[in-house]
């Protein structure tokens, strides 16, 4: 029996440990946060000066948001590594928290200084690489005997994630349209703040979870900080030189190399595990489903991710957005895909239950096809959107919320399998590493998203036709491949020899 279970006080959060509580309530003000300066992001970056914001066209703005989105995901592999090695979970949240809030107010009191706005950002970045991976960690350990209980806890943070990404778009973008951006950015830091200071008040219902790093010597301890210093000084230095214009590059430029040296990494690694890992000839095959998996996970994120670059762009400036002679701000609709999430997400669990009590469940490859035709399928429907446009001037709102429907689908077939596909599926004793795998998988289809919205023309609805009908093809004609594939693919992946 564990501690968690012999402790009364321990179960008074829906039933679960009274630790679930404090991850719940930090992690939704954390999304909170996120998703409501994400929804500003773009169209901050694009806003005339003269009303407060970048001035920036719409190839740059993308670039910087496709950067600062799969920056997001990169980092959580080193911010995993700091808590294993340094901080433990517990305290890299607290850490992440503060760097957040920051970087949210040097957001919001940057104005139009571009140099001191990407600064907020990186911090942003940091902040949520040491949160966001370990707080998720920390929910499975206060489940140190597994269960269905901990696929529950699972479940209900799920819930707290798309809560916060629900709320924070409707209150930063309200904000922002009637105070200006500033105080967006600046609610962004309050949400945060408030996750900050109720994680550090409930704090010691977490227990020992998570409390002290791993138990590796002194010495050991000793040269992980200094390799720790090391890098952000290194980071403070290639800041310095880009800010004082000694290394000079465009955030597009970095956009097209941050792109090449993912995929480089990505083929190098299946290449070692391919060649030169020593694996057997089933576990080759099961690679290779791997390597499928995660072209095909980045071909998704690459249509879906553009709901902060292009479709927010469209809302913008393509969308009616007046309802009972009131206009409400763009940045709403970036609430949509959460509040379907919250509707959906228990129908779809059923969906795959009642499927599999029949014997018709569809296997991983099969669910990342529908999933990649929903992102499809959504596109398709902004072909019409765009052409009310060119007939009548602006389109009304249920062309986006029909997009993100599909959408929402899509992501619900897809992501949740896409973690336990990769898990499965990677040699064991290159478990820890494969999530690194997924995550690239996510980094790549966030700068795919942006670089690809970044083609596209708006000024003319003939040319936003021309831009959604290729989106649609892209993601019809990488479902038909993998559909073709199928037989090939769950014949692999079940390989024993």
């Amino acid at each position: 029996m564990t501690e968690a279970s012999r402790t009364p006080a321990a179960r008074t959060f829906l039933g679960h440990p009274a630790g679930l509580s404090t991850l719940f309530f930090t992690e939704l003000w954390e999304r909170f946060s996120y998703y409501g300066m994400r929804a500003l992001l773009v169209l901050f970056l694009v806003d005339q000066v003269a009303h407060g914001g970048m001035g920036l066209d719409d190839r740059t703005a993308t670039a910087i948001y496709g950067l600062y989105t799969a920056a997001v995901y990169i980092v959580a592999m080193p911010g995993g590594w700091v808590a294993d090695r340094l901080l433990g979970a517990q305290g890299a949240i607290f850490c992440g928290g503060v760097l957040i809030t920051l970087g949210h107010l040097i957001l919001a009191l940057a104005g139009t200084h571009s140099g001191i706005f990407v600064v907020g950002l990186g911090v942003i970045v940091l902040g949520t690489g040491l949160l966001k991976p370990n707080i998720s960690a920390l929910v499975g350990q206060l489940y140190p005997d597994g269960g269905g209980r901990r696929d529950v806890a699972f479940t209900l943070f799920y819930m707290a994630i798309n809560t916060g990404a629900f709320l924070g778009p409707l209150v930063t973008a309200w904000l922002a349209q009637r105070y200006g951006w500033h105080v967006g950015f600046l609610a962004a830091a309050a949400g945060m703040a408030c996750g900050l200071a109720y994680y550090w008040w409930k704090r010691s219902l977490l227990g020992a979870a998570g409390r002290a790093p791993g138990g590796d010597s002194e010495g050991a301890r000793r040269r992980d900080w200094w390799f720790l210093w090391g890098s952000l000084a290194l980071l403070a230095l290639l800041a310095i030189l880009a800010w004082t214009g000694v290394v000079h590059t465009s955030p597009i430029a970095l956009q097209g190399g941050a792109m090449y040296a993912i995929v480089g990494v990505v083929v190098a690694y299946f290449a070692y595990l391919l060649l030169l890992a020593g694996l057997t000839t089933a576990e080759r095959k099961r690679v290779v489903v791997l390597l499928v998996l995660v072209i095909a996970s980045s071909v998704f994120w690459a249509g879906y991710e553009q709901a902060g670059s292009a479709l927010s762009l469209f809302a913008e400036r393509h969308t009616d957005r007046v309802i009972l002679g009131y206009q409400f701000p763009a940045g709403w609709f970036q609430s949509v895909p959460a509040a379907f999430v919250i509707l959906l997400a228990p129908l779809m669990a059923w969906l795959w239950i009642a499927l599999d009590k029949r014997g018709r469940d569809l296997p991983t490859v099969g669910k990342f096809a529908v999933g990649i035709i929903g992102m499809a399928l959504g596109f398709l429907v902004m072909v019409g959107a765009a052409r009310v446009v060119g007939a009548t001037g602006t389109s009304g709102p249920l062309w986006l919320v029909f997009t993100y429907l599909l959408h929402t689908i899509g992501e619900l077939a897809l992501s949740p399998v896409g973690m336990s596909a990769t898990t499965r599926l990677a040699p064991k004793r290159f478990s820890g590493q494969s999530m690194g795998l997924w995550f690239s998988s996510l980094a790549l289809g966030n700068l795919l998203a942006s670089r690809f919205a970044g083609t596209m023309d708006d000024a003319n609805a003939a040319g936003m036709v021309d831009y959604f009908r290729g989106m649609f093809w892209f993601g019809l004609i990488a479902a038909g491949v993998l559909l073709l594939t199928y037989p090939l693919l769950k014949r692999w992946s079940n390989s024993k020899q």
